[in-house]
């Protein structure tokens, strides 16, 4: 597939297939830049090159060297996020910017391969993924006030990157479009098809919805706990996907990471737990309420879309792109076998909260 040049799949390294950095070498640019030496080990990523690195006095950092694709502003404006949450809600348990020996909080930097990538390092911050437990509905309460939190702290923060286009911002799901041909299984494909229809008759009701920057990818993945913490969630991580966008798009994607493999009769029943718990500490419109449900459905189809896309192009992260992918379908068609009217409806019971 030709991508045109400003296609929203061709932007932020989507795209990009490039040479992985060894670990060797990634701890050699650790010592270099930062004084840091010890264990090095690669987590697995979406786009980029992350090292966790744990030095002789048992402390750990993380290691970004970014995608060739991205920019340097875009890598600014994410440091950007974290300090300015640092700021604004020190107690939100967030990575802290570390600079590098002369000052810097990222810098650019040519690999043994020849690319040019940039780099910053991040506090580490201990727990275990959410995605390893199965939460109560007063630890997915806590999840959705941590999210509200977030969205108050940065309702002020503007950086000059922070519009970029991104193809993981559900606003643009529509653009996708052309990805349907990379569907092989007809049905799949179809399904499909019919969701972006759907959500092309909504897209109008985008327009009188609120915007700010969000941390835009709140997952399972993305939040890191710890039973044993009296504040339960220990980490909020990975805010490379953070845009300025819908306040609405921010929450139906943690809702959509608490929706169940093989959906019930009421498909949001985990997922009002969040929803019960973000409403205590901010505030939805009924308007925004209405349309959650369909930006549930949109971001399904947007990881459906983008990982099988993109697992094409990068055979060695299939496993990675494909983790979250099947158990779409199911929810699809939980959306798909009721009326516009009927999903709108389904959070209505929030709108006096």
């Amino acid at each position: 597939m030709v991508l045109p040049e400003h296609s929203v799949i061709s932007q932020g390294g989507l795209a990009t297939s490039y040479a992985l950095m060894p670990e060797a070498e990634a701890l050699e640019l650790a010592r270099r830049h930062y004084g840091l030496t010890g264990r090095i080990d690669r987590l697995a990523t979406e786009k980029d090159d992350t090292f966790r690195i744990q030095n002789e006095h048992g402390q750990r950092f993380i290691l970004k060297v970014a995608n060739p694709s991205e920019d340097a502003v875009e890598i600014s404006c994410q440091l950007g996020v974290l300090q300015h949450l640092a700021a604004r809600d020190p107690s939100l348990p967030v990575p802290r910017v570390v600079a590098d020996n002369s000052g810097n909080e990222q810098f650019a930097y040519h690999d043994g391969a020849g690319q040019h990538r940039q780099v910053r390092l991040l506090s580490y911050l201990e727990g275990t993924p959410l995605s390893e437990f199965v939460v109560t509905p007063a630890e997915r309460e806590r999840i959705g006030e941590t999210l509200g939190r977030l969205r108050l702290a940065l309702a002020d923060f503007a950086h000059p990157a922070d519009g970029r286009v991104l193809a993981w911002d559900v606003k643009h799901v529509l653009q996708l479009n052309s990805l349907l041909d990379a569907i092989e299984d007809r049905e799949q494909r179809a399904v499909l098809a019919h969701a972006l229809e759907r959500f092309a008759e909504l897209s109008p009701r985008l327009n009188d919805c609120r915007t700010q920057v969000v941390h835009n990818d709140f997952s399972k993945s993305n939040i890191v706990v710890d039973r044993a913490n009296a504040d339960f969630i220990t980490g909020i991580i990975d805010f490379g996907d953070a845009v300025r966008t819908l306040i609405a798009i921010d929450v139906s994607t943690a809702l959509l990471n608490q929706l169940p493999a093989q959906p019930a009769d009421d498909l949001f029943a985990d997922a009002r737990d969040l929803l019960r718990g973000y409403l205590r500490v901010a505030d939805l419109s009924e308007n925004e309420l209405r349309l959650i449900p369909h930006l549930v459905m949109a971001r399904a189809v947007t990881r459906a879309l983008l990982s099988i896309w993109r697992a094409t192009l990068l055979p060695e992260k299939s496993a990675y792109l494909l983790r979250n992918t099947a158990q779409g379908w199911a929810q699809l068609a939980w959306f798909m076998h009721r009326s516009v009217e009927q999903v709108s409806d389904t959070l209505l019971e929030f709108a006096n909260s």
